[in-house]
């Protein structure tokens, strides 16, 4: 932060000068007017410093942002970690560090973050929102990634009060108010006993040093606000398992304002399911899936290769076997190959020589085909899982290994949505295109309308949902269902205006109208959309109205 006026004048004089040169040129010569124009002291200038006096409508910030792409797919990401609880899975694969929620480590980044503030929803988000906001990032439209072994299996007083402290984290943030708890960080040196699991060691520990306790009505006030707060949650997901979804489940989902699950599948053979003490056979994710699916719930999906009882051969089979029309068709999919931990049940099973990580060829050449061989409706979200190569036994160690994946000359066939995502690029208009790529699933007929470059870049896509099976959920009886809206470009604060951005030329609007067109060719009575909580504005500006849990808008209305 820039405390000296004299330094502040010299900070403004070299986003002018920056300003005065050709846009091209801009990125090297910053380093050279950081050289040139320094503080009374001798030091030089920050990104931080730079941002703290550059116009907010400068098309130079992004030059001064830490890490520009945390937000280039158009809002911003806050991913929080629940406590540890027990969990009903008993999956050989799965650490047991008792210092995080089942199957976490704490010394992955977004853990440690976690246990650097006990775990509190509040500090955990308010921090966040912090560290955004100071690298120059917007925060208006946040996207909440609720991570931490299996959401629907924590009591449900815990999960109505997280959600809750979430929703007022992002209300205080945005109204400059700060009620941040003192908490106290994780116990690093602390470790499961040799002769208890860790369900019955993290059952014995008392972990509530506070009440962990809402009120429905605490969290409706609270989402209340958020929908017209300064910092609006635009996406809540939420992590659990396909043997937990029910249909009561789904509408309680619903009402705490989630739009996306994360759902592990791990593998689509029932087989490898068993070996790998899975809990839950295929059938069930495809169960759980149709209902996600049939609540108009985006569907992020987690596929493990490398799992004990499967192969390369196998798992390319898999793979495709996830986009048949009988099968789950996620909207986004975590690749995340097996990876070895000391301490687990495939520890034994590896030193009994009955299981091998793939070596980096075999890898290599397994995610060139998951690369290749994903449609365009669906995002690679992740390909290899952010543990540290110090906590993996063996195997593969790269974090980065999709990187060296793309970089061997299959990105120009590589389609999924993040691979073409526009990014920070300027587009105009009269440059796009829409496209409607039409595909099934086991209970309905899925549109995916998409605005894409001539090159295939992705601006902005709709799904839109037509059901074959009536809704279990009343609300949505009679109604095609708009499951998302995402228009990529670099994240926006709420009310600003730039004309060239793709997030500003009115795509969304013109999604809707091309959905509410294509479902008007049905016999539906109405299009629901699962809004989050910080965007029903937008669709009650759009034609939306009210309903219970979804907004919806009526079609071919009697006069």
């Amino acid at each position: 932060m820039i405390t000296l006026e004299a330094d502040r004048k010299n900070a403004i004089a070299l986003i002018e000068e920056l300003a005065k040169s050709p846009a091209v040129s801009r990125p090297e010569l910053l380093t050279h007017l950081i050289r040139k124009f320094t503080k009374t002291d001798g030091g030089t200038f920050s990104k931080s410093d730079l941002l703290s006096v550059c116009p907010p409508d400068s098309k130079d910030l992004l030059l001064f942002k830490k890490k520009p792409i945390r937000t280039l797919s158009g809002v911003t990401p806050v991913t929080v970690l629940t406590k540890p609880y027990p969990c009903p899975g008993q999956c050989i694969f799965c650490p047991s560090d008792v210092r995080m929620p089942k199957s976490y480590i704490a010394n992955e980044p977004g853990a440690q973050r976690a246990g650097q503030y006990a775990f509190h929803p509040y500090a955990e988000v308010y921090n966040r929102l912090q560290a955004f906001k100071e690298t120059g990032h917007p925060v208006s439209k946040v996207e909440l990634i609720v991570l931490g072994g299996t959401w629907s299996a924590y009591p449900e007083d815990y999960r109505l009060w997280y959600i809750k402290e979430l929703f007022l984290a992002l209300n205080d943030f945005g109204a400059g108010i700060d009620r941040r708890p003192t908490t106290t960080r994780v116990n690093l040196d602390e470790s499961l006993p040799e002769d208890q699991t860790y369900n019955q060691y993290i059952s014995s520990k008392t972990r509530n040093s506070i009440s962990e306790t809402a009120t429905w009505q605490e969290l409706i006030d609270a989402q209340k606000i958020n929908e017209t707060a300064n910092c609006r949650c635009v996406g809540l997901v939420l992590e659990t398992r396909p043997d937990y979804i029910t249909d009561a489940e789904v509408i309680h989902l619903r009402r705490l304002g989630a739009t996306k699950i994360q759902i592990g599948f791990q593998s689509m053979q029932d087989n490898v399911l068993t070996l790998n003490k899975r809990g839950h056979n295929v059938e069930a994710s495809i169960q759980a899936v149709n209902k996600l699916r049939q609540a108009g719930f985006k569907i992020h999906g987690h596929w493990m290769p490398n799992l004990y009882g499967s192969n390369p051969e196998l798992d390319r089979n898999d793979y495709v076997s996830m986009f048949t029309k009988e099968s789950v068709c996620p909207d986004e999919l975590k690749v995340y190959p097996c990876s070895l931990i000391d301490h687990t049940e495939l520890m034994n099973i590896y030193r009994q020589g009955k299981w091998q990580p793939y070596t980096t060829e075999e890898l290599t050449e397994l995610l060139r085909f998951v690369i290749t061989n994903t449609p365009e409706y669906c995002r690679l979200t992740r390909i290899v899982r952010d543990i540290p190569g110090t906590e993996i036994v063996t195997g593969n160690k790269s974090t980065n290994l999709r990187q060296l994946v793309e970089t061997k000359a299959v990105l120009a066939v590589a389609h999924d949505i993040r691979a073409r995502e526009i990014k920070g690029e300027a587009i105009k208009t009269e440059d796009i295109a829409l496209e409607d790529t039409i595909y099934e699933t086991p209970t309905s007929t899925e549109h995916f309308l998409q605005y894409i470059t001539k090159e295939r870049k992705i601006i902005g896509f709709l799904r839109l949902s037509i059901p074959r099976i009536q809704s279990f959920i009343d609300e949505l009886k009679d109604a095609a269902i708009i499951r998302e809206i995402h228009v990529y470009g670099q994240s926006i604060s709420v009310g600003s205006e730039n004309g060239i951005a793709a997030q500003h030329q009115g795509l969304g609007k013109a999604l809707i109208k091309k959905a509410i067109e294509i479902s008007s060719q049905h016999s539906f009575k109405k299009v629901s959309v699962i809004s989050a909580i910080g965007t029903r504005q937008y669709y009650r500006d759009n034609g939306f109205m009210d309903g219970e849990i979804y907004q919806h808008t009526i079609l071919n209305p009697e006069p």
